[in-house]
């Protein structure tokens, strides 16, 4: 079984390929730059950029967009983080949150699959935890050096890739699309 995923980042395609690789599904990435429709719905962002990929590439395509929701902040970056990140980062983050003894956050992952022609089908994930004080640890990207997933004292870059891809809302939403795969595409 073999799904391309279109993403640009590769820290992500590290962790899809490693997570698909449980259940026998082998990711080949493709550089595909796609609109990304401006939405404060993750899945209405995932579903559209499956199915423009699906049309552009004439294949079947798994794309993912997470967003950090951060209560203190009412949810923000959400939707938007992977902007924020860009022009703020983590420092920017932390800033915001000075002062701030409320430093619980949400991490959501969903994963859309379009077919050419088909309509594009969500998976969500999602994981609770908080915002570390500075950051810490050298694995992964984006924001794992702020977030620390709830029942853990350290942050998703101190954990590494392996122990993260355990837990992960990535995980999460990649579990369930792997098995909805399995029950409704490999077998065709």
């Amino acid at each position: 079984m073999k799904v391309l995923f279109a993403t640009g980042n590769i820290g992500k395609y590290r962790e899809v390929k490693q997570i698909l690789a449980r259940y026998g599904i082998e990711v080949e990435r493709v550089d595909l730059d796609y609109p990304e429709l401006q939405s404060d719905s993750l899945e209405e962002i995932a579903a559209y950029g499956a199915r423009y990929c699906a049309e552009s590439l004439g294949q079947p395509v798994i794309v993912e967009d997470s967003g950090l929701f951060i209560e203190a902040l009412n949810g923000f970056p959400g939707p938007y983080s992977a902007y924020v990140f860009d022009t703020i980062g983590n420092e920017g983050i932390l800033k915001l949150l000075e002062g701030e003894e409320n430093r619980k956050a949400e991490f959501i992952s969903v994963v859309g699959y379009c077919e050419p022609g088909g309509r594009p089908v969500t998976f969500t994930g999602e994981i609770r935890g908080r915002i570390a004080e500075e950051p810490r640890g050298g694995e992964g990207f984006g924001y794992d050096p702020i977030f620390i997933p709830e029942g853990e004292d350290r942050t998703f870059a101190e954990l590494g890739v392996e122990e993260k891809c355990k837990i992960s809302h990535r995980t999460r939403a990649l579990e369930r699309f792997a098995e909805w795969y399995e029950n409704n595409v490999a077998g065709r």
